[in-house]
């Protein structure tokens, strides 16, 4: 604040108010208010005597005052003042909570020595920001990305071609990236690769045309578009190592060997034990496995299994009961060693046997045999009335239901069920019965003999986390469908998803598990706030997840105001890498 003696040109007479300079935003040069019109010099002194001398004593009196509480801001609202078109004064402060991983990561380092030695105009981390935070916060298109890329506290001087053309740079650099991640990753955070976790799923693209990258194939959404698989590998906090996209049309089975060839060459790791479900398990892959020095833990089906392997699951000998209520088993279990025969293919395509030593574990929960019957069921009643109404049905609509119907017949061109069939449908109450027994039982093979069976199963159940990645990608990041036509352009956006998961996932653990990825997300999209007036910033948001992400990054949400100069010195903080954050 400071005192204004405005002379009046033609009276000559000089008028002193208290005056408070301010930025707004978006404007460069600082502006001025009112904070209190004191009168005339020639009046006054006839009350104050020496009114300048008096009057600047109080205003320095003011700012040391307001220096040092800084905890009440006279502000004057103008209730006549308009919205101007076009504006939006509403801006996002919980990126800040992403910007401190982001930069803790050094992505900003990484992208800006890339870019180093390009001849690109744009700056290609300002838009890699803006693509990670919004993926995070507000997922959509590129041009909602560009839409909304003025709404953090950080300039964003790009066009949308600019996005665009930075995608296709990003591309370029994705395996240089994901290296990167790893190898900060592996020292800020004490990385596991001892067990690496592996899955695959695949992303559609509303589209009808087909290339070498988008193909159709077995849709996990179940659409009919074009797809890309991702094979993704997290290690046992669930935090991405690395991923690889493959066409659509490509099965899980044959994703696994060059992802794990790859990062393991790449990465300079060691023995790794691969865990992944039977959606990934051929024997061509064991063994390749199993002949490069590594390990895995993989699923078995039981029902797809031998009868002697069968019988040996049913047989009650050799089961440990684990747990118990009112005199019936809950959970127990049982483990041998056993030689298995598999057929493995050779670099010519020959077929030859091998024999595999391995761990064989099962183990039976009343939790999931609830779950199965019911689930079963549930398909059970649909095969009925399929029967009753064979009409309502064609193959795709009678997904699952089909197989407990004995004598179905489909049109191969319509998919309807051929009339000559109608007649003749029954349940199949033989294969009903036959998967009733196995209610509850799992199995799961492994090349770790030496570990017990508790701890196979629980390295088998740590696999969630990575189907919870998938979820996450899909769900909260929404990376599917995609509207980019170049695969350069699609690769990039498969980055900026692969960087996003690794920020919200890190965060996660940082915050030990105790909230969500969505709770962390649907608070940190909450916290945003509107310009009031001079520099002052209004917040409405703040929860116990807010609470916990600000006390681990040391940022106060709990404030209903703030100023743009102490918003920006938690931007400027934000990107002090830490590399010594504790995991």
């Amino acid at each position: 604040m400071f005192l204004r003696k405005a002379k009046n040109k033609k009276t000559g007479r000089v008028y002193l108010s208290i005056v408070e300079s301010y930025r707004e935003p978006g404007h460069p040069n600082p502006k001025s208010r009112t904070v209190e019109s004191l009168g005339y010099l020639d009046v006054l002194e006839k009350e104050y005597g020496d009114p300048i001398a008096f009057f600047e004593a109080e205003v320095a009196r003011r700012n040391a005052e307001q220096a040092k509480e800084e905890s009440t801001v006279a502000i004057n609202i103008d209730r006549n003042e308009l919205i101007k078109k076009n504006t939006d004064s509403r801006k996002n402060f919980g990126y800040v909570a992403l910007s401190h991983i982001y930069h803790d990561l050094q992505i900003d380092d990484f992208v800006k020595n890339r870019q180093r030695h390009a001849n690109h105009k744009y700056d290609a981390n300002a838009i890699m920001r803006v693509l990670v935070f919004n993926r995070l916060l507000d997922p959509g298109s590129k041009r909602k990305d560009y839409e909304n890329k003025d709404r953090f506290f950080e300039s964003a001087n790009f066009s949308l071609q600019d996005m665009y053309f930075a995608l296709s740079f990003l591309e370029k650099h994705t395996e240089a990236m994901q290296l990167w991640l790893h190898e900060r990753v592996a020292k800020q955070y004490n990385r596991n690769t001892r067990q690496v976790f592996y899955d695959v799923t695949n992303y559609y693209f509303e589209i009808d045309e087909q290339d070498e990258l988008r193909r159709k194939g077995i849709s996990k959404d179940n659409k009919p578009f074009p797809l890309v698989q991702m094979g993704l590998l997290c290690d046992n906090n669930g935090l991405p190592i690395a991923y690889n996209l493959f066409p659509g049309n490509t099965s899980d089975k044959i994703t696994l060997r060059p992802t794990i060839s790859k990062t393991k060459q790449r990465y300079r790791l060691g023995r790794v034990i691969v865990v992944a479900d039977r959606g990934v398990i051929t024997s061509d892959n064991i063994w390749h496995l199993l002949d490069n020095n590594n390990g895995y833990v993989f699923s078995m089906s039981i029902k797809g299994s031998d009868s002697r392997f069968k019988a040996w699951v049913l047989d009650s000998k050799g089961y440990q009961v684990k747990d118990k209520i009112d005199n019936e088993i809950v959970f127990k279990v049982k483990s041998r060693l056993e030689p298995r025969e598999i057929s493995v293919t050779g670099a010519k395509g020959k077929k030859s046997k091998k024999v595999v030593h391995e761990k064989q574990v099962v183990y039976y929960s009343k939790k999931y045999a609830d779950r199965a019957k019911a689930e079963r069921e549930a398909v059970i009643e649909k095969a009925r009335d399929l029967i009753a109404s064979p009409g309502k049905y064609t193959k795709a609509t009678s997904y699952g239901a089909a197989k407990y119907v004995k004598n179905i017949k489909f049109d191969e061109a319509t998919g309807e069920i051929l009339e000559d069939a109608k007649n003749h449908l029954y349940l199949n109450e033989k294969m009903m019965e036959e998967e009733a027994r196995f209610d509850g039982y799992y199995a799961i093979v492994t090349s770790e003999h030496r570990e017990s069976a508790e701890r196979i199963i629980e390295i088998y159940r740590d696999l969630w986390r990575i189907e919870e990645a998938f979820k996450v990608t899909k769900s909260e990041l929404k990376t599917r469908p995609i509207y980019l036509s170049t695969h350069e352009r699609i690769k990039g956006h498969f980055l900026v998803c692969f960087v996003a998961l690794l920020i919200i996932r890190i965060l996660e653990h940082r915050l030990k598990h105790k909230h969500s990825t969505h709770a962390i997300l649907d608070t940190l999209r909450k916290a945003n706030c509107s310009h009031v007036e001079q520099n002052y910033y209004l917040f409405d948001h703040y929860d116990d997840v807010l609470e916990d992400i600000g006390k681990e990054l040391k940022i106060d949400f709990s404030k209903k105001y703030l100023t743009l100069k102490e918003i920006k010195s938690y931007v400027a903080e934000a990107k002090k890498p830490n590399y010594t954050t504790p995991f």
